[in-house]
């Protein structure tokens, strides 16, 4: 072999193994990106064991009845939701229990808090299936709501009943201290409370056939909210149907009738939430409130609303965060 032809296959072999180094180079710079990119995607997407995230848990809808306390506890299960990762859209104050089971049902909201006597009862059309015993009637209404693709989950311990509450002159000139004592006097008594109390079992109805008292008028106002305690510090009505946590009836001095026929079953605040939207995630984030409330702070968060006239949204975000429900 020349020297010539030795130096043109010098130099052929060095091309060549320049040619292999710039490939590998590549081909290791490409790995990194493609390492770079999984990696990338699992924080974006699912962790290793494929657990959701907050861009997956996607939107869901809170509702509400047409009372505060309803915006109240539906504003914590929103914010807790929202803690979770969804996106939350708010539907409050939407109407009574007439208009808001069927946007449940329906699809138009995914959850809201409810009362577990009374939903049973509404459910039931008044068979009287609930009682005082909680752990019960949850399961029963766990049974008629599931017939409507709807999940109940754990009831808080705060309760949250129906109540006839008078006047200290009233219950003094009458002698009133238990829904009993109506039972003479009530022909010359007029009830304000929301309008569905003529055909709700739990009003009119059930207090006429469990203590025999019918009252003289009714008058249809709202549901235990500032037109009704409106009216029964105005004298225009002398008994009202509030509910057993307003912080109001405390701060008037006013009297809450004892229900001695206990004609009221349990009522503890629970959320309901439809079947198709419930996860994980869902369950978890409103088990968490249900399991810090109590009727105690209900309703101390009842008497900011009505006297300290506070905003729903701001006591119930401070609630969660004191509880360490947020966070």
């Amino acid at each position: 072999m020349t020297t010539s032809t030795r130096s043109r296959m010098a130099a052929f072999l060095l091309m060549l193994v320049l040619a292999l180094v710039a490939s590998a180079c590549a081909s290791d710079d490409d790995g990194s990106d493609d390492a770079a990119g999984d990696a990338s995607e699992s924080a974006d997407g699912t962790t290793d064991e494929g657990a959701e995230t907050a861009e997956e848990l996607g939107d869901i809808t809170v509702g509400s009845t047409n009372f505060d306390e309803q915006e109240l506890v539906a504003e914590m299960y929103a914010l807790a939701l929202e803690d979770a990762g969804y996106t939350v859209e708010r539907r409050y104050q939407l109407g009574s229990r007439e208009v808001v089971l069927p946007a449940l049902t329906s699809g138009e909201i995914d959850v809201y808090p409810e009362y577990v006597g009374t939903a049973l009862e509404f459910l039931n059309e008044g068979a009287g299936e609930a009682t005082g015993d909680t752990e019960a009637s949850t399961e029963l209404l766990r049974e008629r709501f599931a017939e409507q693709g709807v999940d109940v989950l754990e009831p808080s311990d705060a309760q949250d009943k129906n109540g006839l509450v008078v006047r200290q002159e009233t219950a003094d000139t009458y002698g009133l201290s238990t829904v009993s004592d109506l039972a003479d006097v009530a022909g010359d008594l007029t009830l304000g409370g929301p309008p569905e109390c003529p055909e709700r079992p739990l009003c009119i109805p059930g207090y006429e056939s469990a203590y025999g008292v019918t009252f003289g008028d009714f008058r249809s106002l709202d549901a235990g909210s500032p037109v009704t305690i409106e009216a029964l510090s105005a004298g225009e009505i002398d008994v009202a149907l509030l509910f057993t946590t307003d912080g109001v009836i405390a701060a008037n001095d006013w009297v809450l009738l004892d229900d001695d026929q206990d004609l009221q079953p349990a009522e503890n605040i629970v959320p309901v939430i439809r079947s198709e939207a419930n996860t994980d995630a869902a369950t978890e984030a409103l088990d968490a409130v249900s399991a810090v409330l109590t009727t105690e702070n209900v309703t101390e968060m009842i008497r900011q609303l009505r006297v300290d006239l506070a905003d729903p949204a701001e006591v119930a975000e401070t609630f969660l965060t004191d509880q360490g429900v947020l966070g």
